[in-house]
């Protein structure tokens, strides 16, 4: 059976469209293109409905058959329920003279009856919508700093409620059941904030909770389940950094597992943290961190380091769905660099730019990606690409200069409908080829052009990828006998040392008396054990810094 195509929706100031996806990439004969203006696009978690905001309607992806159509002239976003039982539909909260208190602008809507199931009061977009858990057997939301929680999708009847002190975000995770949700509540009057892990409907007594994280410098925070909702990932932040090391205020990055356990993500390199991303295999993350130009590492279930990639122009990371490749970007400020990898062997496979880039999404067959410049970011040089994530560029549509581009969005697929396929490393044939990135020369003044080229210094020190896994350098796993006798040998080692220099100072009675009245004599042997061990690194392939390679200099 051929494997389906997935669909692009562009919504753009001249209408909404669906074009298929490669190898066609041309617009989907099933929905006609509707030239008004939309206010919002959706697709439904399994990606067989698809809405748009123009007066709300909902069709079918496949065939373009209407589903519903709802007189909602105001509403600028929607969303579907996990199981396409639910449309829910959002519209700016207002209230006249003659009604005060105004209307629920959050309306609930059955996609079978059409009929409205229940219409709440929600004033700010952000969180407007309702979370569900997959297969719809419970729903949340926030009220008043209070989690509302309602099953079986039955709105009338508040099942439980989570009382804490002023819960201002939520998550609910996702998969099968028993649901976990993850609260934050922000510190006060010198109190700690906290993030807890409850699993529903458990949330009596105080062991109720199933992880408990409290940490300060925390003005608000992210939180990021892994697909299997074994753990979270807390990227707390402060608006300022009183140290005045950075602009964007500063970030510490918090790992909460549902089995009590917790940690602080230890990054080697000060910064911001750009961009936190879960593999889809759930036992690995990757951080993109620190001052330009930034680092990027993958972390394991033990928040160990397992691949640093090293530094480069980067703000963001992409796991792909399938969770094979991981493409490394550098957009916004930056000039839009992507290093495609693979992640069972970290090999690069490409290297592509896509300047101006506002958006990236991976497509759900794990093959292609789509990059667009979007209005109002830039209202400029609008239009997208779609690549092959061997930097070949498939498609390409520039939009016209007195038009805008809004919004691209692939349609999702459930998981399993694109197997994982072996890694290529050879560019996919294109007529509009690739767009590696040329290494940029540095700027000669005009008086040493003519001259032989010297050694420059770097503005930054650059470091290269480097496998963090135990035995990824060549070595060997060594068993408990081996390591006990490594250590035997080591300490042998250092007693001849320590001998040696005992017989030097002995020779001489004024060197050696004042070895013992300074207590230079261990010093000596520190560092002469240091010495050793950078030239041990150094031998494993480590790249030493220059006070590094000095100092082994200085025992010769």
């Amino acid at each position: 059976m051929a494997a389906p195509t997935p669909h692009l929706a562009v919504r753009g100031s001249d209408g909404t469209l669906l074009l298929r996806g490669p190898p066609s990439c041309q617009e989907s004969s099933a929905f006609q293109k509707d030239e008004r203006q939309g206010r919002y696009i959706a697709f439904s978690s399994d990606g067989s409905l698809f809405g748009w905001c123009n007066g709300s309607h909902v069709i079918k992806v496949s065939t373009g058959d209407l589903v519903k159509s709802f007189d909602l002239p105001k509403t600028t976003a929607l969303e579907f329920s996990p199981l396409n039982r639910v449309l829910a539909t959002w519209q700016q909260y207002t209230k006249t003279q003659d009604n005060p208190q105004g209307e629920a602008n959050l309306q609930l809507w059955d996609l079978q009856t059409g009929a409205c199931i229940k219409a709440f009061y929600q004033k700010k977009v952000t969180g407007w919508c309702p979370s569900w858990a997959d297969d719809e057997s419970v729903t949340v939301r926030n009220v008043n700093n209070e989690l509302h929680f309602f099953e079986n999708n039955d709105f009338e009847t508040i099942a439980n409620k989570l009382h804490l002190q002023k819960v201002s975000e939520f998550a609910l995770s996702p998969g099968s059941q028993p649901s976990k949700v993850a609260v934050y509540v922000p510190g006060s009057k010198g109190a700690p904030s906290f993030v807890r892990l409850y699993q529903y409907p458990n949330f009596g007594g105080p062991t109720s909770a199933l992880a408990n994280k409290s940490f300060f410098k925390a003005d608000k925070v992210a939180m990021l389940w892994n697909k299997k909702a074994t753990a979270v990932l807390v990227t707390a932040s402060t608006e300022v950094d009183k140290t005045g090391a950075s602009y964007y205020g500063e970030q510490t990055l918090h790992y909460v597992a549902t089995n009590g356990e917790s940690a602080v993500v230890q990054l080697p390199k000060n910064g911001p943290i750009y961009d936190v991303s879960w593999n889809p295999n759930s036992s690995e993350f990757c951080v993109v961190y620190g001052f330009m130009p930034a680092k990027a590492t993958v972390f394991n279930h033990k928040c160990e380091s397992v691949f640093d990639f090293g530094t480069g122009p980067r703000n963001a990371a992409f796991y792909s769905p399938q969770g094979h490749i991981l493409v490394l970007a550098g957009f916004g400020n930056l000039r839009g660099q992507m290093e495609v990898w693979d992640v069972k062997k970290y090999k690069q496979v490409s290297k592509p730019q896509a300047e101006d880039t506002t958006h990236f999404s991976w497509c759900p067959d794990g093959e292609h990606i789509v990059t667009s410049t979007c209005s109002p970011r830039l209202r400029v040089s609008n239009g997208y690409k779609i690549w092959h994530y061997t930097g070949t560029v498939l498609y390409k549509h520039e939009t016209p200069s007195n038009k805008e581009l809004w919004e691209v969005l692939w349609q999702p697929f459930p998981t399993g409908a694109f197997p994982e396929k072996p890694v290529k490393y050879q560019a996919s044939p294109s007529e509009l080829g690739s767009t590696e990135a040329k290494p940029a020369q540095a700027y000669r003044p005009p008086a040493l052009r003519n001259k032989p080229q010297t050694a420059s210094s770097k503005l930054h020190e650059e470091e290269p990828p480097q496998n963090m896994k135990p035995g990824a350098a060549g070595e060997k796993q060594m068993s408990k006998a081996a390591l006990k006798n490594q250590k035997k040998r080591e300490a042998k080692k250092a007693a001849k040392q320590l001998k040696n220099i005992y017989i030097y100072c002995t020779c001489m009675p004024n060197v050696m008396h004042l070895a013992c009245v300074n207590g230079i004599f261990m010093f000596i042997w520190q560092k002469l054990k240091a010495i050793d061990e950078l030239k041990e690194q150094q031998a494993a392939g480590k790249v030493m810094q220059k006070n590094q390679v000095i100092k082994q200099c200085s025992s010769a």
